[in-house]
């Protein structure tokens, strides 16, 4: 569940707010156990997801580096190709 959430912080174009949220749903589904929460739970789970996201964009807006940021889709060619190579290519 965890492998979807990726690095956001020193990438060009930045992280979009999709992305944090997404990121920020996949961390709340692990630490919650649930994919889909009960009714009973919908609200709080929805609200954990919108506080996880908040302090998601204030960590990469403190976060400061020198190096260069990197490029997704240099980033994405390179996953797909380790993937590729430990998995073996698409049929």
């Amino acid at each position: 569940m965890c492998r979807n959430i990726r690095t956001l912080f020193n990438f060009e174009p930045p992280a979009t707010e999709l992305e944090i949220r997404d990121a920020s749903l996949q961390f709340v589904r692990k630490l919650s156990g649930f994919n889909v929460p009960s009714k009973a739970n919908e609200a709080a789970f929805e609200r954990a997801v919108e506080e996880v996201a908040a302090s998601a964009r204030t960590l990469i807006a403190s976060l400061v580096t020198t190096a260069e940021p990197r490029n997704r889709d240099v980033e994405a060619a390179k996953a797909r190709a380790k993937s590729a190579a430990r998995f073996g290519s698409p049929a």
